[in-house]
């Protein structure tokens, strides 16, 4: 349990917090948008993301039900130390989310990690869901990619202010084109807040521990093709920056021959991950949702 919760963020956009108690005692932050009788779209966050990472889609997902939450440790949600911060753990929260709503299924959008923590219910539990749409992940992961996460993950940035962040990673990420400064600040405010003396993460550092146990670029990687196997009879999207460096076309490619259905949109501008307000991205997710409401009638 945790050593300490982290400070509540008072104006945080995007709608209500509400809070709901995991198995184990853990308090959890979500945010609900959209009629109470619409599609159910559960939103996974990528590794140090939030629910507001999802604010750009919810105009794509009109009249669906959106569940945007924050997983244990990022975001409004308890700091539970190391050892829960896994997939296992996040996916049993996602579900005990789904059942603190009375909800049976509910479709996945899942960003990085939560593409991955989708893959693994799929597999595990497809009887819950109705479809998963992955932006931009997939069952391999580019080791470029993750070194690079790793070398940010856990550490604030010396920046003093969310101006001065924002330029900063303006300038440093290429794969992004046609933001402005206020996109760019609007992006940083997401990951990063204010605090005296400079900027504060807004998940837990004791991530990195957790992150590095299960995918160290120096060791094995978990085998995830199975779980992406074992999403054939649900309907499927996948959605990649066209300069990611997490994502390759080769193992795109291989998931299309997997799954010959797959609705896919490469979204030019883009590296790791795309913002989901995009044109084609927004093509894609509705794409998705008309798929798995023909299913269901």
């Amino acid at each position: 349990m945790p050593a300490q919760d982290p400070a509540p963020e008072p104006g945080s956009a995007g709608g209500t917090t509400l809070f709901f108690t995991a198995g184990d005692g853990a308090r959890l932050a979500y945010c609900l948008d959209g009629p109470e009788d619409g599609l159910p779209v559960l939103c996974l966050a990528g590794l140090t993301r939030t629910k507001e990472d999802f604010i750009p889609a919810l105009p794509a997902l009109a009249g669906c039900r959106v569940i945007r939450m924050d997983y244990r440790g990022r975001g409004e949600s308890a700091y539970t130390g190391a050892a829960s911060y896994t997939l296992a753990q996040e996916g049993a929260d996602a579900l005990a989310l789904l059942d603190h709503l009375a909800i049976s299924r509910a479709a996945l959008l899942g960003t990085s990690r939560g593409g991955l923590i989708g893959m693994v219910l799929a597999e595990e539990v497809p009887g819950r869901l109705l479809g998963l749409c992955l932006n931009d992940i997939g069952p391999e992961i580019a080791p470029g990619g993750l070194e690079g996460i790793v070398a940010r993950l856990g550490r604030a940035p010396e920046a003093r202010s969310l101006a001065e962040v924002a330029l900063q990673m303006a300038a440093n990420s290429p794969g992004f084109t046609g933001l402005s400064s206020a996109d760019w600040l609007v992006f940083a405010a997401r990951l990063f807040r204010e605090v005296p003396g400079g900027l504060a993460l807004r998940y837990d550092p004791a991530l990195r521990e957790a992150f590095l146990a299960d995918f160290d670029p120096a060791g094995p990687l978990p085998d995830l093709w199975p779980a992406w196997e074992a999403s054939r009879g649900l309907p499927v999207a996948l959605i990649r920056g066209a300069n990611s460096d997490l994502l390759s076309p080769a193992t795109v490619a291989r998931m299309r021959q997997i799954r010959p259905d797959l609705v896919v949109a490469e979204v030019a501008g883009r590296g790791h991950v795309p913002f989901l307000d995009e044109v084609d991205s927004v093509a894609a997710l509705t794409a998705w949702r008309a798929t798995i409401l023909g299913a269901m009638t």
